[in-house]
């Protein structure tokens, strides 16, 4: 079976990996036109179009999936398949173009968390689970009709990282079972509708500058989640001495709450301690505005709360 790929992040490499060393054939990836990026604004290539080229696989990075040209390009491939990870939305003339039509693997159990953060989102909301789905794609963004899924646990130590890391790995898999099933005509799809019925939905939109802000008048618990939920990025933050100080790993108190929400309170040594709705949330790594990210213990020697933490 002949297979475009289409990918962008690092979350894609592992997918599309897989998929080179399965008995398919990657004939063409799809990836996001080189971009300036860093404080040189040097060109960066995208990972998937890195990984691509390690393989000798021919690359396409349209600015507009609906120009003439792509689609002249893509059609070419005579793909049977594409396979979208960590894309951006594809218009009907594209996903629509192979005979077995264009899968997704998306980072959640759909139909839960549909959207682009859905990793962020379940730590965020505290989610004792997660898993990948792939599903066929259609007109509205991951709406379209489950093929498989495949549960994880989400550990109360995870973050935003180590469960991305985690949902990769399992959705590559799952994508190489999704395809032998789709090869061999041996699998029936599922209307996202018929899970819906007695379930709560939950989004997972793009995450902002606004929506990483702490605040520090909710419970520990929630707090604790929001700064494992956007750890390592976009991170977590509050303002110190007019300054972003961003947190991304803490810790939950057990003991009795003497300060006000918000309140910081240190030995100036060792701990730094903020107060929450119902305890204290520990700062075990953070980074200061324009400093390098470290733990507690390296931020206190060169830091004292009089020239770093003024007000909360």
């Amino acid at each position: 079976m002949r297979i475009v790929f289409m990918g962008t992040p690092d979350f894609a490499v592992a997918s599309l990996e897989a998929l080179i060393k399965s008995k398919y054939q990657v004939v063409g990836v799809v990836t996001a036109p080189d971009r300036p990026a860093g404080r040189g604004q040097k060109i960066k290539e995208s990972a998937v179009k890195q990984c691509a080229q390690m393989f000798d696989i021919p690359v396409l990075q349209p600015e507009r999936l609906r120009s003439p040209e792509f689609l002249k390009q893509l059609k070419e491939l005579e793909a049977d398949l594409q396979v979208v990870v960590a894309f951006r939305m594809l218009p009907e003339v594209v996903w629509n173009m192979p005979k077995k039509g264009t899968i997704n693997v998306h980072a959640s159990l759909l139909p839960q968390y549909r959207g682009a953060a859905p990793i962020n989102h379940a730590i965020l909301n505290g989610e004792k689970e997660t898993g990948v789905t792939t599903f066929l794609l259609n007109h509205q963004i991951d709406t379209g009709n489950i093929l498989l899924s495949k549960k994880i646990e989400i550990s109360k130590t995870d973050d935003a990282g180590t469960l991305h890391d985690k949902l990769m790995h399992l959705g590559a898999h799952l994508l190489i079972e999704t395809v032998d099933l789709l090869s061999a005509n041996n699998i029936t799809p599922t209307p996202q509708e018929s899970l819906i019925e007695n379930e709560n939905l939950k989004p997972a939109p793009k995450i902002f500058r606004n929506d990483c802000k702490i605040d520090w008048t909710k419970d520990s618990e929630t707090i604790y989640n929001h700064i494992r939920g956007l750890s390592p990025y976009p991170g977590a933050f509050t303002e110190l001495d007019n300054k972003t100080l961003k947190i991304f790993k803490s810790k939950k108190g057990d003991e009795t709450l003497k300060h006000q929400p918000g309140q910081l309170v240190t030995d100036g040594k060792s701990f730094i301690k903020i107060a929450t709705q119902d305890n204290y949330l520990y700062l075990l790594e953070l980074q200061l505005q324009g400093k390098k990210k470290m733990n507690t213990e390296d931020f206190l020697r060169g830091n004292t709360i009089e020239n770093c933490l003024t007000s909360y």
